[in-house]
C-alpha cells in the first residue's frame, strides 16, 4: 500500500488545499479542508515532510504543525511557481508545492518565532506611521502655502515654526483654516508620541538581544537595523556565506548571461525593501562622516574616485552585510578596519 511521504498545503483564509505524494512522487491525495480541519487531519497522519509557501499566516501554521511532529519547510512563492503545470488553481498550487518541497536544491525560508514576528510587526508599524507623519507634514505645509505662509522644510523646523512664527500669520488666516491647521498639528503630536513609544519598545527588545548588541558595534548599524535584521534572519548559519546573505537582501547585481557572455545589471532588489533601505541609509551615514582613521576610509575614498556615490553606498552596504554575517554566524566580535 502506498504511504504518504511529502505533503503540500496551499494556505488561504478559510479553505485549504492539501496534496500528498508517496516516495516515488505519485499523487495520493489532493483534497480541500476547512480551516478548523487542517490540524485535526495532520494530527492523524505522519510525521511527514510538509511544504508551504512563505505568505501571510504561514509562520503561524508552520509553528502549529511542527508541534504535531511534522517537518515543515517554507518556500518563496516565486520558487514554487515554475512547478505549476496547468492553469492556476488551488489543486495545481498544492501539487506544485508538494513537488517543490522535495527538490534537493530548493531554497527555504526559516520559520520565525512569535517573538521575531512581533518585533517585525513593530518595525512595519513604525515604518507605516513614519510615512503617515511625512504625508501629514506635507499637507500642513501645502495648506499654509496656499495662503502665502511658507514653512521651512523638515519636521523639526516645522515644530519651531509653530512655536515662534505661527502666531504672526494666524490673524491673517481664515478662522476655519486656523482650526484645521491646529487639528492637524494635534494629530502630528499624537503621531510623534506614538512613534516614540514604538521606538522604546524596539530599543527594549534590542537591548535584550546579545546579537543586536554585537552587530551594533559595526559603523552604520543602529538600533533599527540590528533588531530588524536579527528578527528577519534568525540563525545566520543558515546562509553559507556573507555574499549569500547579501544576495538574499538584494544588494548584489542581478545577472543575465547566456552563451558564455556574462552581463551584470543593477542590484536585484530582492527580499525586504525596508531592511535594504536601512542598510543603505547606514552606509550613507558612514560615507558622510568618513575621514582618516575611520573604518573603511581608504576603501571608500578609492571607490569614490572611480564611480558614482550611489554605487559606493550600495557597495558599502553590501560590505556591512557581509561583516554582520561573519559576526552572527561565527559568533565573533567586531574588529574595526581602517582600510
Amino acid at each position: 500500500m502506498d504511504t504518504i511521504y511529502t505533503v503540500g498545503i496551499d494556505l488561504a483564509k478559510s479553505v485549504f488545499q492539501i496534496c500528498a505524494f508517496n516516495r516515488a512522487g505519485k499523487k495520493l491525495i489532493n483534497k480541500v479542508l476547512r480551516r478548523n480541519q487542517v490540524l485535526k487531519f495532520l494530527s492523524n497522519i505522519g510525521p511527514f515532510l510538509i511544504g508551504m509557501e512563505a505568505c501571510g499566516s504561514s509562520h503561524y501554521w508552520a509553528r502549529e504543525i511542527k508541534k504535531l511532529g511534522h517537518t515543515v519547510k517554507l518556500m518563496p512563492p516565486q520558487y514554487v511557481k515554475p512547478y505549476v503545470k496547468t492553469n492556476k488553481n488551488d489543486a495545481a498550487d498544492a501539487e506544485a508545492i508538494c513537488e517543490a518541497v522535495s527538490r534537493p536544491n530548493m531554497r527555504f525560508v526559516s520559520v520565525k518565532s512569535e517573538e521575531q514576528q512581533a518585533l517585525l510587526l513593530l518595525h512595519r508599524e513604525r515604518d507605516g506611521v513614519v510615512k503617515e507623519r511625512t504625508a501629514l507634514i506635507n499637507r500642513i505645509r501645502a495648506s499654509l502655502q496656499e495662503f502665502g505662509a511658507i514653512i521651512p522644510a523638515g519636521r523639526f523646523r516645522l515644530q519651531i515654526w509653530f512655536r515662534e512664527d505661527f502666531f504672526v500669520v494666524e490673524e491673517s488666516l481664515p478662522r476655519i483654516l486656523c482650526h484645521h491647521v491646529k487639528s492637524m498639528q494635534s494629530r502630528l503630536m499624537d503621531i510623534e508620541n506614538y512613534i516614540e513609544s514604538l521606538d522604546n519598545q524596539i530599543n527594549s527588545a534590542s537591548k535584550e538581544s546579545s546579537q543586536c548588541q554585537a552587530i551594533r558595534e559595526i559603523p552604520g548599524i543602529g538600533r533599527l537595523t540590528s533588531s530588524v535584521l536579527v528578527a528577519s534572519v534568525g540563525d545566520a548559519k543558515e546562509f553559507e556565506s556573507g555574499r549569500q546573505l547579501s544576495a538574499w537582501l538584494g544588494l548584489v547585481p542581478s545577472q543575465h548571461s547566456s552563451g558564455g557572455k556574462s552581463l551584470l545589471l543593477g542590484i536585484s532588489k530582492r527580499c525586504d525593501s525596508y531592511l535594504r533601505r536601512l542598510f543603505s541609509h547606514g552606509a550613507r551615514a558612514v560615507i558622510r562622516h568618513s575621514k582618516p582613521g575611520k573604518p573603511y576610509y581608504e576603501w571608500i575614498t578609492s571607490l569614490l574616485l572611480r564611480m558614482h556615490k550611489n554605487k559606493v553606498i550600495v557597495a558599502l552596504a553590501n560590505k556591512l552585510v557581509r561583516v554582520v554575517w561573519a559576526i552572527l554566524a561565527r559568533d565573533q566580535k567586531y574588529q574595526a578596519q581602517t582600510i
